[in-house]
């Protein structure tokens, strides 16, 4: 009898559940990669926050701990890009998959296709997902509006429909998932699986700080938001006393976080002013941003890292998806990943007696 979780995903990725831990930054550490995957999902490694000899460490760190196959995340335009493909391609006996936003070009992603990396990137339209199905991609993940960080408008009880008839490769649903409900719908869809973010992010196992944890713990809907004031572009957040200040700037005030936080990164990644610059003009030319939009967008994620990373609850900002809001506890990812696995069997179960009446 066929397995309704045994899916095109599941088969090329090589994970036992067609769930995807998504590669957060600094919270996609190797410790949660390995206990995700261990667990039953597919784990991509945030290696788009890293320089080359970090990641090539994260890589070795995830091997130690685990046999299972996974993914890293990287984007074209972080300094040392070109070095991170070639760690990646050193390790193709385990990485299966490279994801992306910002990524590669169709002869780079013939370059993983020829070592047998999958390329899964993620986008928020329709358009998105036809490029990269014409770059030659080998899935997507399609991420609705609910979904945390930088995110579209449309739903993804809309996009994801609208994906699955425009392209004919396999898709992936994320934004707005979290347990074995919204499994059992995205299958019902037509998806090959879901990809979650903020369900992993809110585990034992995810490497945030205490102080940190209990603000996701205990936000509601209410208190998640879209603002574009962070870099110029949509994003989704917890409210808090850095964002409501962000909230509250006018445009100098943008331009001087933009400063401060591009003098962390260049601090933290050793990049040049001048390899800083050329990331953010890549930027302007993949994803049509306005030059001030790329340099902002290049330089945020400092401020995500001084609340994940430094546990500044209050003076970092805190990406997230809506369904955060609906959550209240934080599991380990194995109590996490069989609890998916039997109510979405459950809810799919329950379905097919009376799928089984339809006239033929």
């Amino acid at each position: 009898m066929h397995d309704p979780l045994s899916t095109v995903m599941t088969q090329r990725l090589g994970c036992r559940l067609p769930v995807i831990q998504t590669a957060m930054g600094w919270v996609a550490t190797p410790a949660l990669v390995i206990a995700s995957s261990e667990a039953g999902a597919f784990g991509f490694l945030a290696a788009a926050v890293m320089t080359p000899g970090e990641v090539r460490d994260a890589i070795a760190a995830v091997k130690a701990g685990t046999d299972k196959p996974f993914g890293v995340n990287f984007h074209m335009f972080q300094p040392g890009a070109a070095e991170i493909v070639e760690i990646i391609l050193e390790h193709r006996d385990q990485i299966r998959a490279v994801s992306f936003g910002r990524g590669p070009d169709a002869k780079m992603i013939g370059r993983f296709r020829d070592a047998g990396i999958l390329c899964v990137p993620t986008i928020g339209a329709v358009k998105h997902a036809q490029k990269m199905v014409q770059l030659g991609v080998d899935m997507v993940v399609v991420q609705g509006g609910e979904g945390g960080g930088h995110t579209g408008s449309v739903a993804s009880t809309v996009l994801l429909p609208q994906v699955l008839d425009a392209v004919q490769v396999p898709v992936i649903a994320a934004g707005g998932f979290a347990d074995g409900r919204g499994l059992a719908a995205a299958l019902a869809y037509g998806a090959a699986g879901i990809a979650m973010g903020s369900r992993f992010l809110m585990t034992r196992e995810s490497p945030l700080p205490d102080a940190v944890k209990a603000r996701y713990v205990r936000a509601e809907t209410g208190d998640i938001i879209v603002s574009t004031k962070v870099d110029g572009m949509p994003q989704r957040m917890i409210v808090n006393e850095a964002l409501g200040r962000i909230e509250r700037s006018g445009r100098i005030g943008l331009w001087l976080r933009a400063i401060e936080a591009g003098l962390a990164m260049k601090r933290q990644t050793g990049a040049s002013w001048a390899e800083l610059y050329r990331a953010a003009k890549g930027m302007t030319s993949h994803g049509g941003l306005s030059l001030p939009q790329a340099m902002m967008a290049a330089s945020a994620p400092m401020l995500i890292q001084r609340a994940v990373v430094e546990g500044d609850a209050a003076g970092g900002i805190m990406a997230t998806g809506l369904v955060a809001g609906r959550l209240g506890d934080l599991p380990g990812c194995a109590e996490l990943l069989s609890s998916i696995e039997n109510e979405a069997r459950e809810r799919i179960t329950a379905l097919a007696p009376a799928t089984e009446r339809l006239p033929a």
